[in-house]
């Protein structure tokens, strides 16, 4: 069985914890530029970055894309 990224859903966890993009840029020190792109599904994060995003959302990893189970 394979398992890839689907869609991003950081926009969905920054919503469900009343978070905006510039508060998490602040909290990464990622630009708000690049959240918004990875948000809008315009990137795919690396996983160094992923760690560091989840880190600061209080989630798992696999929270922040839908797998899709081939």
């Amino acid at each position: 069985m394979k398992i890839s990224r689907g869609r991003c859903r950081l926009k969905e966890l920054l919503e469900e914890r009343r978070i905006k993009q510039i508060d998490l840029a602040r909290r990464t020190g990622y630009s708000r530029h690049l959240i918004s792109n990875w948000a809008n599904n315009q990137d795919k994060m690396s996983a160094d970055v992923m760690i560091n995003v989840a880190y600061a959302l209080d989630c798992k990893m696999e929270d922040l894309y839908e797998l899709i189970f081939e």
